[in-house]
């Protein structure tokens, strides 16, 4: 089984019927799917897509929103290994904090693949990440 890391953009853009990724995140699930590939986030993801929702005083839209992506997807805390890891991370790549988090995270837990459109993170190299890939590269990729 191939895990599969999403950032937190990739399950916005699902969420958002007006998002031009929309059509090629929600063919990516479905491959992820049909391959038996496990969906895998952070905890981050989680309360970084309830923000939106509670911002506008849509609480029931926001535990909605908590709800499809349990329901769906293997969430990984920032718990003392990814912390480790994320410290490395920071100490040896100019990376947000936010991004240093999700890519610890991914690490710890250690996926193949891990999703996002922040193109800056690409070229990076992370033990315990095989490869930092685009969707139109993971859409590739999963078979």
């Amino acid at each position: 089984m191939t895990h599969v890391f999403w950032d937190t953009n990739l399950f916005i853009y699902l969420l958002d019927a007006h998002s031009q990724f929309r059509t090629p995140v929600s063919s990516l699930r479905q491959k992820m799917l049909v391959s038996g590939s496990d969906l895998v986030t952070s905890t981050m993801t989680l309360g970084e897509v309830m923000t939106g929702p509670r911002r506008h005083n849509h609480e029931p839209l926001a535990q909605q929103y908590k709800s499809a992506i349990t329901q769906v997807a293997t969430i990984v805390p920032l718990d003392e290994r990814a912390a480790d890891i994320y410290s490395s991370i920071r100490a040896s790549h100019r990376v947000k904090p936010p991004d240093a988090i999700q890519l610890a995270c991914a690490a710890a837990y250690g996926v193949e693949l891990f999703v996002t459109n922040d193109e800056d993170l690409h070229k990076l190299r992370i033990p315990g990440i095989h490869f930092i890939v685009s969707i139109q590269t993971a859409l590739q990729l999963i078979h």
